[in-house]
Formats: C-alpha cells, structure tokens, sequence
C-alpha cells in the first residue's frame, strides 16, 4: 500500500512533533503536491483508513496510543517560494521563518511578526496565526488547497473568515497547499532589525530551550492565559515530565515521554484556573490519537 509515495509504517510521532510526544502512526506520508494529497486521500479511502493531516508538528499534541491509519505530513517536500511583485506565494509545508526571511532578503515588510513562530504557512493560516501585534489576517491574500474528495479551492483573504485563532480551512474540512501574502517594499536591513529584536524579546520571554507547543492555551477575552496561570500559582507545577513553564506560564513544557501527563497537566491547569479565576481556559493546541 501507498507504494508510489514517500511513506513511513509505524512511524514514532515523538519524532514529527516539537513536543516530542506521542505514539506511533500506522503510515506517515510525505506529499510532494497537491496531486500527491489527493490520491494518498484517495487510497487510504479505498482501503477504509482515517486520514489525519498535520504540518510541522508545532501545535500538535499526539496521545500515547499513536494514530489509526494514514497522517499525511505536508512539509519538507513542499516549501517552495516564489515571488511576484509584492506578492509572496508559498508552498503549504514551508517554515514561516523561512518565508518571513526570504520576505527580508526580497526588500518586502509586513511578516516581520511571523519570523519567530515555529510552523508552516498552512498551520499559520488554518489558526491565524499571529505574535507581537500582526496575525496572518493581515497579509494574506489568497489561499489554494483540496478537499478530501481532490476538489481544488481557492478562497481570498476575505472568504478566509479569519478571526482569533480560526479560519474557514477547518468549516469547509480543506487542506491548504499553497498561501499567496500582500506584502510591501521596505528597507531589508530596517526589517532584518525588525525582525532580530522581535526574536530576541521572544527568546527572552519564552522557553525556547525546553520541548513545547508553543502557547498551550488561547486568550480569554478580557484576560490572558499566561497571567491567569500565574496568578493560580501554577509557574513550575508539573505531573511527570510535563511543566508549567517557569519563564512563561502560558508555555507547557516537556521533559518526560508521556502524553498522558502532558494532557493531565492541561486539564489541570483548566480546573485550577476555572475554579479560582471563574475563567475557561480553552486549549489553542490540536489533540489527535489514542489514549492507552
């Protein structure tokens, strides 16, 4: 099965997730395209199988009993990018570090936010992503991507239906392929600048040296998640090897090789902060696979 692609069996997901958790998923695949997306759909669809797709492993928390079926991975094999004018287009699997760079090395401003968020363009656009006051709302212009069934979409930044940490892509269930951004000339040492400091502030804030997904949970309105946890006195609990991160208690860190503690320490943190802030906290990382 899967002959004609780039595919792993029993793939250890602790390798494909910057958490570094997880068990393992019965086929892994590597698409090349959009083509490739579409009949990787299409056989495991024949052969009964579920199918999950993920990009970097950056948001993603995978339960210890691995996943069912085929994961398609969209990134290493497509992250080319292009310019026209100024206009980005990249592919869904390129790192948004890597676009926002080629953006500066290109003379273009406007993604100096995103040179510091670990993903890909697709994760980014599927979440509209976003850091030190830009979100991806604001320069993307035009999305492509497949359904399921291999019908190819296109939606503009509009039918995007961007809000906090959403989009249209998971309402309509598509898969993202290619991400076209509006950018604007500037001067590529001043965004160079730019984009330096805003890395320093984050390393300085942010546990950057430890295994994480980022910011666990998204931000109540009228509150923020990190302040709230503090303010529980959560900064360094843990179960296992999963901690609230001492440097930025929005942070859940890793040390350990269990989900089951990672996840139990994010339903703690909710609880905790429920019952003494009266504030749900709502997790802004995807969950996919099985318990054991």
């Amino acid at each position: 099965m899967f002959e004609r692609f780039e595919v792993l069996q029993n793939a250890d997901m602790r390798q494909y997730t910057t958490l570094k958790l997880g068990g393992t998923a019965d086929w892994l695949a590597f698409p090349r395209s959009a083509a490739e997306i579409a009949e990787l759909f299409a056989e495991a669809g024949a052969a009964g199988l579920p199918v999950s797709v993920i990009g970097h492993g950056s948001n993603l928390l995978v339960l210890d009993g691995g996943i069912r079926g085929l994961v398609i991975r969209i990134d290493k094999n497509m992250k080319n990018i292009r310019r026209e004018g100024n206009r980005l287009t990249a592919a869904a699997g390129a790192m948004l570090g890597a676009v926002a760079g080629f953006a500066a090395e290109n003379g273009l401003t406007g993604l100096e936010f995103a040179s510091g968020i670990p993903g890909t363009v697709g994760g980014a656009v599927t979440m509209n992503a976003g850091a030190y006051g830009g979100e991806m709302k604001d320069v993307v212009v035009r999305v492509d991507g497949i359904l399921p069934d291999g019908t190819e979409m296109s939606l503009s930044g509009e039918e995007m239906r961007f809000g906090y940490r959403r989009s249209a892509v998971k309402d309509l269930n598509l898969i993202v392929t290619e991400v076209t951004m509006e950018l604007a000339e500037g001067d590529p040492a001043a965004i160079r600048a730019k984009m330096s400091e805003l890395n320093r502030q984050r390393a300085e804030k942010q546990p950057l040296d430890v295994p994480s997904a980022g910011s666990t949970f998204k931000r109540p309105e009228g509150f923020y998640a990190a302040a709230l946890i503090d303010q529980c006195g959560l900064k360094g609990y843990s179960v296992g090897g999963a901690q609230v991160s001492m440097k930025h208690a929005g942070f859940l860190v890793n040390s350990g090789d269990s989900s089951r503690d990672y996840l139990e320490l994010v339903r703690t943190v909710q609880r905790i902060v429920r019952e003494r802030a009266g504030v749900e906290l709502e997790p802004e990382i995807r969950i996919i696979g099985e318990e054991v």
